[in-house]
């Protein structure tokens, strides 16, 4: 079970709402959203109602200010819990509309650094089958032509 405070100002003051839950919509329990403490679990937060708009995503830990969760504005309206998964993962990534493929390319570190790896339509059961040496993956580019 997780659990998620928002404060309306900077450095966790003024009014404060705890969520352990799925909510749609938070407007109702306060204006503003300046800092959020994530006690227990991860969750995503949405900039609108209904799990819209822009979508941060927050680790256990204390952000005082919307700048740390690399935030717009002041504004979260909605937030959902992220479950812990155990078992195996799949994903599919597909360049164009109905399915059609693409190539990727897999960087080892985010913001596209560390070793490289181009991955061609087909399916990669595990991460030796793109030539890595574990399943780290940081960031995703898509080759475009």
């Amino acid at each position: 079970m997780g659990k998620i405070i928002f404060n309306e100002d900077k450095n966790f003051q003024s009014h404060s709402y705890e969520c352990t839950s799925d909510c749609a919509d938070l407007h109702s329990h306060f204006s503003s959203c300046n800092s959020i403490q994530v006690e227990s679990g991860n969750w995503m937060v949405y900039e609108r109602t209904h799990f819209m708009g822009y979508q941060y995503f927050l680790r256990q830990g204390e952000y005082a200010h919307y700048q740390q969760w690399m935030g717009f504005n002041d504004c979260v309206r909605s937030c959902r819990m992220i479950p812990q998964h155990q078992g195996s993962y799949k994903m599919t990534i597909y360049e164009r509309s109905d399915f059609g493929d693409g190539y990727w390319i897999f960087y080892e570190h985010p913001n596209y650094r560390g070793r490289q790896y181009l991955l061609r339509p087909g399916k990669y059961r595990r991460y030796s089958d793109w030539g890595a040496m574990s399943s780290r993956v940081g960031s995703i580019r898509r080759i475009t032509f």
